[in-house]
């Protein structure tokens, strides 16, 4: 039986369950031990299954039209979490969602938010749940100071396998192919954990994460390695997998460089959408070529890129074999879909690298 860590939720991604900015909700919906969902709002999608919309497989999670129609087929009572699943360019919370988080709180709620705007700062929210007795969780607040972690090199004292699973964009899929591989690995008997770096991973249920994007730099490479060596030290894992963030090239997300410098993976996963011409959200930059990107991550990390796990959105089912194969002729590197075709393939992979 699934874990659980807190209890029951409704995700909120409306007019974004589906596209990019959705994709904290779509998380959520593949996999959490945070949460049981039990429905996501989303008026585009109403009355549909989101698994069925996401990946053409039944997960019995609902998506209804708004809050009050999930909580008229659920019951208000059954709702102990309003879990706000976009993920918006800049992280910004609309001011439409702002009046649904006051509904929730008022039906007794506790709401999490891995936002830049937080919930807690806003007067007539967080008196709401004051009053209430509703919690506010806003995971991309920063730790105070003393709570943080500078790097102190014993990341070196890791000596299990380390893969870190970069990007060549944001919102391409590394966190869904990291949790794959790292769930591959458990059902073949072995110990895997997975290095959560965004607030997503947090909200999945990821015991040994920080939030990169939004922790004060001069900590943020102590903070990667610290959650690499508790992972280490108190799992004694076969296997850590290092969730990226970005892309090493994108003009907005230059994200990596950290977790190249500080996670110190073995080798790396690279996670591309074969059918992207322009970096997520920016019209008029366009994706540097494959070979270049990978090319980076080896000259920056001395380290070797051993698989590409390729997105397929905008792409039919039948395309999927031939774009692993285009890759793999283009590139000289075994290439996989994860997600459609299951973890078996890169799994036997990544063996093959342990000590």
């Amino acid at each position: 039986m699934k874990r659980v860590i807190d209890g029951t939720a409704i995700v909120y991604a409306d007019g974004a369950f589906n596209t990019p900015n959705g994709k904290t909700a779509h998380g959520l919906v593949r996999f959490t031990e945070r949460y049981e969902v039990l429905g996501v709002i989303d008026r585009n999608y109403a009355g549909r299954d989101a698994g069925e919309v996401l990946d053409g497989r039944h997960y019995d999670i609902p998506i209804f039209r708004d809050l009050r129609e999930a909580t008229e087929a659920l019951g208000a009572g059954r709702l102990d979490y309003f879990v706000v699943g976009l993920a918006p360019d800049g992280g910004r919370l609309p001011d439409e969602a702002r009046s649904v988080i006051r509904q929730a709180i008022g039906l007794g709620m506790h709401v999490d938010s891995g936002l830049h705007d937080f919930l807690y700062k806003d007067p007539d929210i967080a008196g709401l749940a004051k009053e209430k007795g509703c919690r506010l969780r806003d995971i991309r607040r920063t730790p105070e100071r003393e709570e943080l972690h500078f790097f102190t090199g014993k990341i070196e004292e890791v000596d299990c396998l380390k893969v870190a699973v970069l990007g060549t964009d944001s919102a391409v899929g590394k966190r869904t192919t990291a949790w794959i591989l790292v769930h591959g690995f458990r059902n073949a008997g072995l110990k895997a954990e997975l290095i959560g770096t965004g607030q997503t991973a947090w909200l999945q249920g990821a015991k040994y994460s920080m939030v990169m994007d939004s922790c004060i730099n001069d900590f943020v490479s102590g903070e990667i390695e610290h959650a690499v060596h508790e992972a280490w030290k108190q799992e004694s894992p076969d296997l850590l997998v290092i969730e990226g963030q970005g892309s090493l090239m994108n003009p907005a997300y230059p994200g990596g460089f950290e977790i190249l410098a500080a996670g110190r993976p073995d080798y790396v996963i690279l996670q591309h959408a074969p059918m992207r011409k322009e970096y997520d959200g920016f019209p008029g930059y366009p994706l540097h070529p494959l070979p270049e990107q990978i090319r980076a991550i080896e000259l920056i990390s001395g380290k070797k890129v051993i698989a590409i796990t390729v997105n397929h959105e905008d792409m039919e089912a039948e395309a999927i074999g031939p774009a692993c194969e285009a890759i793999e002729a283009e590139t000289g590197i075994p290439a996989f879909d994860v997600l459609a075709h299951g973890p078996e393939g890169l799994t036997q992979l990544i063996r093959n690298y342990l000590p």
